[in-house]
């Protein structure tokens, strides 16, 4: 025992000061590449590498899970409910106000070089358009059977060659729409695209119409015409909202939205809010929120935040929170405050654009509901309503943070809604440009245990590396000493280890 004590004492006496220096160098450097690597991962995947190493590979090698168990199989059951809810919560939906490809999102590509769509964006749009502008008896008609192969293609200038090829054998409503929607450079070029294409599509709808009961054929192929039709006229309808022809549009969609009440998957009504708020017809948009802001129908972020635009309308005026906080809030500014809350639960992101805490991109073509991407698109054409209100965002912006004081910590259960979906972050950045758009998240993630152990070990080390090239005589004497005192309660066990068993045996122990 005391020959190993001397050994130990002697190798230490030994070392150099250099040997401290690489050695701190040596942890330093891998530290900073541990802590490099964990942090892109978690930035990427938001997630810790190392928690997930341990946690889906360690753990059951250490016999954490049980796969015999009952009660993990019910708990397996239960996690694969709850990622069947995830994937309802998270389904994805088509932008009521998407703009047009060609008039306006090329045009924001031809300025900036920036696309501001992505691959999955614009694959969605393209299986939308194949469900509603396609059925099985297009190969009975030439036109309908080359615009079924160009709504698959994936290269813009083969789709509008092939709608030019359909027009040049009959007017094929289907091919005008793609070519207002994708070659038309201005919205006025559109516009008369989408008047030729409701000309023909409205032939096809009566002749359809008259057929629709004589078969499963017939059926569909006027199913499909009313779909086209219904686009065609909300397609003109938003057309004269951008040519500042606010009242004809708002006339277009009134009487779409009567010709066709059931076809509520176009969700009309919200171009219908965004266009009488423009007019600042205020009455009628609360007549159309009595109609659509039902508990049995499914939430937007238009209906939750038109809302809170309408009571926050009646008290942000005069409203200043340090006379609240003087005399409380009244009955008016309580409900107010109330539906800010009630909107900021559903959709936490708007907000930060609302009061142009972040900055705007173009809104995608489809988006996730309660996510970043609903935020963009609802922000995009409703800040200047909200800028419109006097005093409206100062009350949002006084209001707003505290409706996370309401909702339960971790989000297992919400207030007003559902609890907050945990999917929406992968959604939302398959959808928005990520290249110069940041995606916003909630709730906030924190650093993960390991990146902060990491960051926290290679400062250590660095500033001990420091200090050894620096000083070396005094931190070798320091290492020395932690060392001896490091090795101190073991020299101390082995002496009272020592003192009690007889020496003949322990030489026998030291012998094995």
């Amino acid at each position: 025992m005391f020959g190993t004590e001397s050994s130990l004492s002697m190798f230490l006496n030994t070392l150099t000061p250099k040997f401290y220096v690489a050695l701190t160098g040596t942890s330093s450097l891998i530290s900073g590449l541990i802590l490099i690597f964990e942090w892109w991962y978690f930035r990427k995947y938001g997630t810790s590498f190392i928690e997930q190493v341990s946690v889906s590979h360690l753990r059951p090698l250490l016999g954490g899970v049980d796969n015999s168990s009952p009660s993990n199989s019910s708990a397996s059951n239960g996690d694969t409910d709850s990622s069947r809810q995830n994937v309802s919560e998270c389904k994805v939906w088509r932008n009521p106000l998407n703009l047009f490809r060609g008039a306006e999102y090329n045009r924001y590509t031809w300025v900036t070089g920036r696309e501001p769509l992505t691959y999955y964006d614009m694959n969605l749009s393209a299986q939308d358009h194949q469900t509603f502008f396609t059925c099985d008896s297009d190969h009975l008609r030439p036109a309908d059977a080359i615009m079924q192969k160009a709504w698959r293609e994936r290269n813009p200038q083969a789709r509008v060659s092939a709608a030019h090829e359909a027009l040049e054998l009959e007017d094929c409503a289907t091919a005008y729409i793609l070519l207002a929607e994708e070659e038309a450079t201005t919205i006025m070029e559109a516009e008369k695209l989408f008047k030729q294409a409701l000309k023909a599509g409205e032939s096809c709808y009566r002749r359809s119409q008259q057929l629709q009961h004589h078969g499963a054929q017939c059926e569909a192929q006027h199913r499909r015409d009313t779909n086209v039709v219904v686009y065609i006229k909300r397609r003109l309808a938003m057309c004269s909202r951008k040519l500042g022809r606010t009242r004809e549009a708002v006339k277009m969609m009134r009487d779409l939205m009567k010709e066709f009440p059931l076809l509520s998957m176009f969700n009309i009504h919200e171009n219908l809010l965004e266009a009488l708020l423009d007019l600042q017809a205020y009455a009628d948009v609360q007549a159309v929120l009595a109609k659509y802001d039902d508990i049995s129908l499914p939430k937007s972020a238009t209906i939750c935040y038109t809302a809170a635009l309408l009571k926050a309308r009646g008290v942000s005026d005069r409203f200043s929170p340090e006379a609240a906080s003087r005399r409380g809030l009244s009955t008016a500014e309580m409900n107010a405050v109330e539906a800010i809350h009630r909107a900021v639960e559903f959709n936490p992101h708007v907000p930060e654009y609302l009061l142009e805490m972040k900055s705007l991109i173009l809104p995608p073509e489809h988006i996730l509901k309660r996510g970043d991407s609903e935020a963009v698109a609802y922000a995009f054409f409703h800040l200047q309503h909200w800028k419109r209100v006097e005093g409206a965002l100062n009350l949002l912006h006084c209001t707003w943070e505290g409706t996370f004081r309401m909702i339960p910590c971790p989000l297992e259960k919400g207030h007003l809604f559902y609890p907050y979906p945990i999917c929406t972050e992968t959604a939302d950045r398959e959808l928005l440009p990520t290249v110069f758009h940041e995606v916003s998240v909630y709730p906030k993630k924190e650093l993960p245990f390991f990146i902060l152990f990491t960051a926290g070990l290679c400062s250590f080390t660095a500033v001990l590396a420091l200090l050894t090239h620096q000083f070396p005589e005094l931190m070798g004497v320091f290492a020395k000493a932690f060392l001896s005192t490091l090795f101190a309660p073991l020299n101390f066990i082995m002496e009272k280890v020592e003192s009690i068993l007889p020496s003949s045996l322990w030489h026998q122990l030291t012998r094995i």
